[in-house]
């Protein structure tokens, strides 16, 4: 259900955040694991989680928009194409996630060369993927934030 106001909106914004914030710790955890590609499965298996719970929070998964009225639905899928929400009510396939992992192909290819040099390139590897793993994250909930803002006032 999409969220009743405003404030009740910005409350959801911050908890999703924080969800960013762990997720992005377990896949900085999994960068540690000396064992090729790891990390990259661990991040595909942590956002085909988290982004269907953050869509579902802000009231915008699949699910939840085909049971609206239709001209809300209407409404949502037209705002999230012109904010360029490619993830609000769609299903999350291991495709669509590797499409947008790919987008962040330059860090993924500097985490796992920088996971060879020791130590100091351990650290690199960890930031890399901890940056990488939050700005996906962050970037839907601030989707899902913007088009939750702009139905909110023609659901009243």
């Amino acid at each position: 259900m999409l969220p009743a106001t405003f404030d009740s909106l910005d409350e959801i914004r911050k908890e999703c955040r924080r969800m960013a914030t762990k997720r992005a710790l377990i896949s900085a955890t999994a960068t540690v694991v000396p064992v090729p590609f790891t990390d990259v499965a661990t991040d595909i298996m942590l956002l085909r989680q988290v982004i269907p719970a953050i869509s579902e929070r802000f009231g915008l998964s699949k699910e939840q928009i085909d049971a609206y009225d239709p001209k809300i639905a209407i409404l949502i899928y037209e705002s999230a194409k012109q904010l360029g929400a490619h993830m609000v009510g769609r299903y999350i396939t291991k495709e669509l996630l590797l499409k947008v992992i790919k987008t962040m192909g330059i860090r993924l290819t500097a985490r796992q060369v920088a996971r060879f040099v020791p130590f100091a390139g351990q650290i690199f590897a960890i930031g890399i993927s901890f940056s990488a793993m939050k700005l996906i994250i962050n970037n839907h909930i601030n989707h899902c934030y913007d088009l939750a803002r702009v139905v909110l006032p023609h659901r009243q």
